[in-house]
């Protein structure tokens, strides 16, 4: 049963009609790769050293396009009530939406991370830390949408609201993923992937319970 339930969420947001599923996010990506350099002019080494920051940053609104999709529409269904009629929890429902979620935009943003380097002139060791970076770090994007859809779900202006509180509670991950760069490596990505790891152990907890007292 959650097999299927991880099938159907992960469709939703692959194909789902309503915004172009996993499509205009990448093409949002993509657009803000090539734009930057016609915004501060042909300075490669200006380029290459804040690349990976605009790089991070159009990862982040990317993840942000989906957040009105994520939860409401099945709280407006009552999707919800019928999975706790089934024994589904609401907390492995949201597990199971942040994973659906990150197989949406995660991996599709790493491979376009790549023509985005090449636009940004980024060298290959540093494109090789921001697709660590961005592994280590999207799955808590992820996390962090989900649990911040959940929370305003159903709330007047939720759309809206949801991506105002999602930038800033997605600074750490900015600041250790962009920072890895000018750090130069590693140490920047494990503290990317452990505020990732907080980020997925408190998602199912907080969005479940968010729910629930919607649902109330």
């Amino acid at each position: 049963m959650l097999t299927g339930l991880l099938r159907r969420d992960l469709a939703q947001m692959l194909f789902g009609a309503r915004r172009g599923g996993a499509v205009l996010p990448i093409l949002f990506f993509l657009s803000v790769a090539m734009l930057y350099p016609f915004a501060i002019g042909p300075d490669a080494p200006l380029l290459a050293r804040t690349g990976g920051g605009v790089i991070w940053v159009a990862a982040l609104l990317a993840a942000i396009l989906p957040l009105d999709r994520l939860v409401e529409p099945d709280i407006e269904l009552g999707m919800f009530d019928q999975w706790a009629l089934r024994g589904i929890s609401e907390e492995w429902v949201i597990a199971l939406r942040v994973l659906a979620h990150w197989l949406s935009f995660g991996p599709p943003l790493m491979l376009a991370a790549v023509p985005a380097s090449a636009l940004l002139g980024l060298s290959s060791e540093a494109l090789r830390i921001v697709e660590l970076g961005l592994l280590a770090g999207t799955p808590g994007l992820a996390a962090l949408g989900v649990t911040v859809a959940a929370i305003t779900a159903g709330l007047r202006g939720g759309a809206a609201l949801s991506g105002l509180l999602v930038i800033p509670l997605a600074v750490p991950l900015l600041i250790f993923g962009a920072g890895s760069l000018s750090t130069g490596g590693e140490g920047g990505v494990a503290l990317t992937g452990a505020v990732s790891l907080v980020l997925l152990a408190i998602a199912p907890f907080a969005g479940g319970a968010a729910v629930r007292a919607g649902r109330d």
